[in-house]
């Protein structure tokens, strides 16, 4: 756990959030800023920057893992979601602890972005 991490002050319970999914390896909870209809995060109960940061495959395995039963969980599985990994500033990757974004709820549109000339 990192002292000044949020994630890991939600995981600790120190921080309330709207928990969707919990086992020994990861939390899921819904985004606070959610930018789809379903919008819940799911990340690893032990600290790591992003996938940068010699992540066990173990933990990715699980993490991964988990994306099917929160889908399931925020009924989008049938209808399909997003799903994404931010990692360094570019990304926008805005806390520095290792989390999957599932996005759904709504029919999607191909991925562009910000400023950019080239629209996909």
């Amino acid at each position: 756990m990192s002292d000044d991490c949020l994630f890991c002050k939600i995981v600790a319970g120190e921080i309330p959030s709207k928990k969707v999914y919990e086992d020994d390896f990861c939390l899921a909870f819904d985004d606070i800023e959610p930018e789809a209809p379903v919008h819940t995060l799911i990340v690893p109960k032990q600290h790591f920057n992003d996938l940068q940061d010699n992540v066990p495959a173990e933990v990715l395995g699980r993490l991964l893992a988990t994306v099917p039963e929160v889908a399931k969980l925020k009924g989008v599985y049938e209808s399909g979601y997003r799903c994404v990994i931010n990692i360094g500033p570019d990304s926008a990757q805005t806390v520095q602890h290792l989390h999957v974004h599932i996005l759904g709820g709504v029919r999607m549109g191909r991925f562009t972005f910000e400023g950019s000339a080239r629209q996909a």
